[in-house]
């Protein structure tokens, strides 16, 4: 017997997410990996976006923003797709640096000009101990980056809204 699989396969969030919403930890890149994000007018987008979002379903809780990526922790309600959160994020983001002069990466075929790789990397958080451990190594980006010597010092992180997995 053959099967025949259309679409995507269910996430683990249908498996193993019995009670609350599920908490992904995310990471979005900029196309290129430019150093472009790290700076008091995307910070401020990406806190207006995220606390507007609350309204919509989706809670961003820890997040450090680095030159050229995002590292958060976002947990998605019923009525929001991760998906959709990430698009609306990167498109706010986008019009800001825009509005700043920064001009989009345009890649060496031509094809594809944009801030932003495709897509994101996402991983489902199960446990508390993953929150907290994926935590330590992302608070500590900033310091092995050689950008601060005290990860506490970055001023491009924060939280929006807390998530009680630590």
């Amino acid at each position: 017997m053959t099967q025949i699989f259309k679409g995507r396969p269910p996430r683990l969030a249908v498996v193993f997410q019995n009670t609350g919403w599920p908490l992904y930890f995310v990471t979005l890149n900029s196309l290129g990996r430019q150093p472009i994000l790290a700076c008091e007018a995307v910070h401020n987008a990406w806190i207006d976006y995220a606390v507007k979002g609350v309204g919509f379903g989706a809670g961003v809780g820890r997040y450090v923003i680095m030159p050229d990526h995002i590292h958060a922790f976002v947990r998605i309600g019923p009525d929001m797709k991760l998906k959709r959160w990430s698009a609306g994020v990167k498109r706010a983001l986008s019009a800001v640096l825009k509005s700043t002069g920064v001009p989009p990466v345009v890649c060496p075929d031509g094809g594809l000009k944009s801030y932003w790789q495709p897509g994101l990397f996402d991983r489902l958080l199960r446990h508390n101990e993953s929150y907290a451990e994926k935590w330590d190594y992302v608070h500590k980006n900033p310091v092995r980056a050689n950008l601060v010597q005290n990860a506490a010092d970055w001023p491009y992180q924060g939280e929006i809204v807390t998530i009680d997995r630590v």
